[in-house]
């Protein structure tokens, strides 16, 4: 890259500098272009992200730009979000600008200025949809919906998320995530001899039904199960509240890993691996356990059930619900044999639906109709 470099140039708006589940797929889509494209990507400011997009191949610039929370929902969050849009905005649109970008490529509804920014510099935008925001208010989700129209081609992770999307989400295109399977394999035990052990991956969150993973323990051990629980993530900033919460609920069976950039050693110390979510646009976390040959537990929650079948490769139980959760890991622990039976189903039937070699395939094609470029067949 850099002088010399004639290919045309996809700039990738992201809106975080984590290593989570959309932040990953943002290093896949990286994968997916770079050997066509030059890419860049800016994020809002640097951060384990940062690193990991330019070992993929892609150029990072830091421009800060205003991530859409809800912190904002408020008249006096509106009027600083409102602030905050109208200083950055020249600055987007003078990079899309100056390095005469071919295609836009947004990487959540959550940054929403970048669709601006595109139409003021006439230049033809994507915007991949990784949210499922359906129990939120009509004006809210109608305000995450209408930059929307900026955009020449949308694309949806699930059908979930376009659903979410309403009418603005009719004429999507669905590709799904392609997840790479966490590390080398390690077999799982062949009886979780006690304590069985249970991981849940993701950020602290309400979101992630953290809390209900907790709880679900407790019922379990008070039920005569030994079980001990990892919890692998750390809280978003704002939300330190909640894990103050989650460890006053928490007992000596619960470990806070904290952050980790990698999940394979994580799957590889489990029996079980647990997706409690309450809002789960895809479901990363769940594919990654199943490609790591663990039994999974998820709960019948938006994009999950586009992944889990229940019976066939793992288990569904009620969302938000701490002793349906508990039933589904008992149903687990009391049938082993069947419970590593589905694990190996999962692991083939994961790796057909949700490999990285179709999402690379799709993802470039969508690109690749911004500007009408044709990409070559792998």
């Amino acid at each position: 890259m850099g002088e010399g470099d004639a290919r045309a140039v996809v700039v990738l708006a992201h809106p975080s500098p984590d290593l989570y589940g959309s932040d990953r797929m943002l290093i896949e889509s990286v994968r997916a272009l770079v050997p066509e494209r030059r890419v860049l990507v800016t994020l809002p400011e640097d951060g384990p992200l940062a690193p990991a997009l330019r070992e993929a191949g892609a150029e990072v610039v830091i421009l800060p730009v205003p991530v859409l929370r809800k912190a904002y929902l408020t008249p006096f969050g509106l009027v600083r979000l409102a602030a905050a849009a109208l200083k950055a905005l020249p600055a987007a649109r003078a990079l899309l600008r100056r390095e005469k970008a071919a295609a836009l490529y947004v990487n959540t509804v959550t940054i929403p200025l970048w669709l601006v920014a595109a139409r003021l510099a006439r230049v033809p935008a994507l915007c991949h949809v990784h949210e499922a925001e359906d129990g939120v208010p009509g004006p809210v989700k109608a305000a995450l919906s209408l930059p929307l129209r900026l955009a020449r081609t949308v694309v949806v992770n699930s059908r979930a998320s376009a659903a979410a999307l309403g009418s603005a989400g009719r004429g999507s295109r669905i590709i799904y995530n392609g997840v790479e399977a966490p590390g080398e394999f390690t077999e799982p035990r062949g009886k979780p001899a006690p304590p069985a052990r249970i991981v849940l991956v993701g950020r602290l969150s309400p979101r992630k039904g953290s809390d209900v993973a907790v709880r679900a323990v407790r019922l379990l051990r008070e039920r005569g199960h030994d079980v001990r629980l990892t919890l692998v993530g750390a809280v978003f900033p704002g939300y330190e509240w909640f894990e103050e919460e989650l460890r006053a609920a928490a007992d000596e069976s619960v470990e806070f890993a904290g952050f980790r950039a990698s999940v394979g050693a994580s799957f590889a110390e489990a029996d079980i691996a647990i997706v409690p979510s309450r809002v789960e646009p895809f479901g990363n976390v769940a594919v990654e356990a199943m490609l790591a040959g663990r039994p999974v537990v998820a709960a019948a929650a938006q994009g999950l059930v586009e992944i889990v079948e229940d019976g066939v490769n793992g288990v569904l139980v009620a969302p938000d619900d701490p002793a349906a959760l508990a039933d589904g890991i008992a149903r687990l622990l009391d049938d082993w044999d069947r419970a590593l039976a589905m694990a190996r189903h999962a692991r083939q039937d994961a790796a057909r639906r949700f490999g990285k070699d179709r999402y690379h395939r799709e993802l470039r094609d969508a690109v690749a109709g911004l500007t009408h470029a044709p990409t070559r067949t792998r």
